[in-house]
């Protein structure tokens, strides 16, 4: 299939683009390359994606209304993989329209792209942090998430909703992936695992928020990229026995569905840090400190559906995932 991965020199996205390419899809990698981290390791990620006859690069950002427009006309994709997005629960407080640009915006220009282009299929990126005040665990997609704790988990609420409106409205089968803690090689460096090694290898301490009480579903990058490449070959569909009388907050008459990726076992922060030095052999200086704005004490992903619809089943636990993090790390970065 001929295959849009926008966010392609993220870190999701490019390993997407890679097991794509593996397996024989052609892939148009899309991204904005914007500095909101080090710029360098995003054309690193794309480099070895650009040795692939089967790969084609276009930098653009998703908010260019006329250039996605242009693109989706010319190109004839079959499926969609959107995962380009402003990331981050505590940048969305500094730099507000940023989220608002970036995911709303750029994902109404997905949206209308698929639907002119008669696309077979768009999976895009959500995020567990849509749960917000939810104190329901696990968090399960048949919950209520109308209260959202960042703007950043506004956005990807949204998302959730317009993606339902192109699928009521035009029959676009649509599919929205609650991603929960993904880390791995290649991962962001504002993210905990990669700050916190960074920190422990310079002999620097490490701000543990909540005292290193909260808990966290630890998903690592190979199982998230299995979890959307299953979902991407099933496309979406109506759920008959849905009512509006009842209705199921993840499921819909219309070709629509939203499912949670996760480890389904949640990790201890502090339990997080011990593996980060044994992997490394040092132990952390620890500044321990209160709850952050927007965050939540804990997350935990009910997979049942995802498992049940597509045979999901992650497989890495993290004492393996960081290690080989911080071998990758290590490597990258000459330490």
């Amino acid at each position: 299939m001929k295959i849009l991965v926008t966010g392609a020199a993220g870190f999701i996205g490019s390993h997407v683009a890679r097991r794509l390419l593996d397996r024989g899809d052609e892939v148009v990698g899309l991204d904005n390359l914007n500095d909101y981290y080090e710029v360098s390791l995003k054309e690193a990620r794309l480099a070895p994606l650009a040795n692939a006859p089967a790969f084609r690069f276009v930098r653009m950002d998703v908010a260019d209304r006329e250039g996605i427009a242009a693109l989706f006309a010319a190109e004839g994709f079959d499926r969609v993989v959107h995962l380009a997005a402003q990331a981050g629960v505590r940048y969305s407080i500094e730099n507000p329209q940023a989220y608002i640009d970036s995911n709303l915006v750029g994902f109404c220009n997905i949206l209308e792209g698929c639907r002119h282009a008669g696309v077979a299929h768009l999976v895009y990126a959500s995020s567990s942090s849509v749960y917000g005040a939810n104190e329901t665990l696990p968090f399960s997609v048949h919950d209520n998430v109308d209260h959202p704790l960042s703007l950043y988990a506004a956005t990807k609420k949204a998302n959730e909703l317009m993606a339902h409106t192109y699928s009521h409205l035009y029959g676009l089968p649509t599919t929205g992936l609650r991603f929960f803690t993904v880390y791995g090689p290649w991962g962001r460096p504002d993210m905990a695992l990669f700050k916190f090694t960074r920190a422990i290898l310079e002999g620097r301490p490490i701000e543990v928020f909540n005292h290193g009480r909260h808990r966290r579903d630890f998903t690592y990058i190979d199982d998230i990229v299995e979890g959307i490449l299953r979902t991407l070959d099933q496309v979406a569909t109506g759920n008959p026995a849905w009512s509006g009388s009842d209705p199921d907050p993840g499921t819909s008459r219309a070709p629509w569905r939203v499912y949670n990726i996760g480890n389904h076992a949640p990790v201890e922060l502090l339990r997080y840090i011990e593996v980060i030095e044994e992997c490394i052999g040092r132990k952390a200086e620890k500044h321990l400190l209160p709850l952050q704005p927007g965050d939540v004490p804990d997350t935990f992903a009910d997979v049942d559906d995802l498992r049940r619809d597509v045979g999901y089943h992650p497989a890495t636990p993290v004492e393996e995932g960081v290690r080989r993090f911080v071998a990758w790390y290590r490597d990258y970065y000459g330490v």
